[in-house]
């Protein structure tokens, strides 16, 4: 059962963890069993226990407490913390989580090669480096029909709180991994991967052959892994040399570009392999 803790001041050690601790810090990369991350909102808190990740500790505003005890109950014997909201004023962004921060051990990573077998489907971020992108293409991912996400080294984490925020807890429902451990690893022996398990490469972007993203030698692939690159430049020369396909998306009014986000969208939608 949860023990349930009053925080009077915002400088209480309890409040570390929601507060005080850098992205890198809650990841604990040296020792990634310590792993930590923030789930913000109780639509997401409990996306998150459904899919069986595991409390540490909870945040919420004093005036909720009886309007989130189910999701306490099922968060078991962990520590509780709640304050007013004077005291919460203070924790920048919290009037937008809707009353509740719950951190949550870091799951497991899963490997890449796990990931792709009998998979059909799968995204590719390269160096994405907003949340709320990484966040809104995760969303897409799990509701337009991706098997997997793999994002490269250099990408942003997508159990950042704001990410995981934006995704409404589709972070935790599509299977996702890095695709390498170090910058190197991407495109060279990350696509070299893709290829081995009989993927085809489509990589989003403009150039002179640029195949239309309803060409029907794509929708005929039976796996299919889709490149999209990092806001602004979008995917490296390298990485779209190596690809099998380079892929446009037709475009009125002069327009040259979507963001990346509603491109993974649009990608994601035209290439599912939906019957």
């Amino acid at each position: 059962m949860a023990s349930i803790k009053k925080i009077l001041d915002f400088s209480a050690p309890e409040l570390d963890i929601f507060v005080r601790l850098t992205g890198a810090q809650l990841r604990s990369r040296l020792e990634p069993e310590k792993g930590i991350f923030i789930a913000e909102s109780p639509t997401v808190i409990e996306v998150a226990l459904a899919s069986g990740l595991v409390p540490v500790a909870l945040l919420t505003d004093e005036r909720l407490l009886g309007t989130l005890e189910k999701t306490i109950e099922k968060c078991g014997d962990i520590p509780v913390y709640c304050a007013e909201k004077a005291v919460l004023e203070q924790l920048t962004g919290f009037a937008l989580t809707r009353g509740a921060l719950c951190a949550m051990k870091r799951p497991e990573p899963r490997s890449v090669e796990e990931l792709l077998r009998g998979a059909h489907r799968v995204a590719v971020l390269e160096e994405i480096a907003d949340s709320t992108n990484i966040g809104a293409l995760f969303r897409s991912a799990a509701a337009l029909g991706m098997d997997a996400v793999l994002v490269t080294p250099t990408c942003c984490d997508p159990l950042c709180r704001r990410a995981v925020r934006v995704s409404m807890g589709t972070v935790f429902q599509v299977p996702w991994t890095r695709i390498g451990e170090a910058p190197s690893d991407w495109p060279g022996r990350g696509i070299d991967l893709l290829h081995s398990f009989g993927f085809k490469t489509a990589a989003m972007a403009l150039s002179d052959d640029s195949v239309s993203i309803d060409d029907e030698r794509l929708m005929a692939e039976d796996k299919l892994a889709i490149v999209l690159g990092t806001e602004g430049d979008g995917l490296s020369k390298s990485t779209i040399a190596g690809c099998d396909y380079t892929v446009k998306i037709p475009m009125y009014h002069g327009v040259d570009s979507l963001n990346v986000a509603a491109a993974g969208a649009v990608a994601f939608w035209q290439l599912s392999r939906r019957k």
